[in-house]
């Protein structure tokens, strides 16, 4: 399979819930630290973030990694070097994001990593982290949350934006007094 036709697969992949695997960790690690060494002066702080951060919670098998930047002109200027060390993303669905930007690396035709550039310290990136931190201290709610999210992964499957969506309310009654 060429480029192309991987990049391509990996923009088209179903959304698929697997279960935990502690690879996921190590993935991140090397890839905060490749990060780190590419763009030494750029990130305040990158952190794991989404259910691959949460030990035991089945997922995509997508690390989501929170890049906190200065401002959004900072992560607007990121965003061609990030393309050229690997990464890929869509200008036109970049231009529908308030707050922050996103970028993707796949490999073999299918999604390894989402980026997500916010600014450090801003409300969204605080939601992220306490999302995150609710999942990895209470059990029964990451399960329940899994539970949903193999029903809305099933539910729209071919379309990823729509799965997204899904979990906003989830997200949302979850952070209710987090912040």
């Amino acid at each position: 399979m060429d480029e192309a036709e991987s990049l391509n697969r990996a923009i088209n992949e179903e959304v698929v819930i697997f279960p935990s695997d502690a690879n996921w960790q190590r993935m991140f690690e090397e890839e905060r630290e490749r990060l780190f060494d590419l763009f030494p002066d750029d990130f305040l702080a990158i952190e794991h973030v989404g259910s691959t951060a949460v030990r035991g919670l089945s997922a995509k098998p997508v690390i989501d990694i929170l890049a906190g930047v200065d401002s959004m002109s900072r992560a607007d200027k990121l965003m061609e070097p990030l393309c050229r060390a690997g990464y890929a993303t869509s200008m036109a669905f970049n231009a529908s994001l308030v707050g922050r930007r996103w970028l993707m690396r796949w490999a073999e035709g299918r999604r390894t990593h989402h980026l997500h550039l916010m600014v450090y310290g801003s409300r969204e990136w605080d939601q992220r982290l306490a999302f995150r931190n609710i999942l990895r201290s209470n059990a029964e709610l990451a399960q329940r949350y899994e539970k949903n999210k193999r029903l809305w992964a099933a539910e729209f499957k071919s379309d990823r934006e729509a799965y997204t969506a899904a979990k906003a309310g989830f997200i949302l009654e979850a952070l209710k007094g987090a912040i």
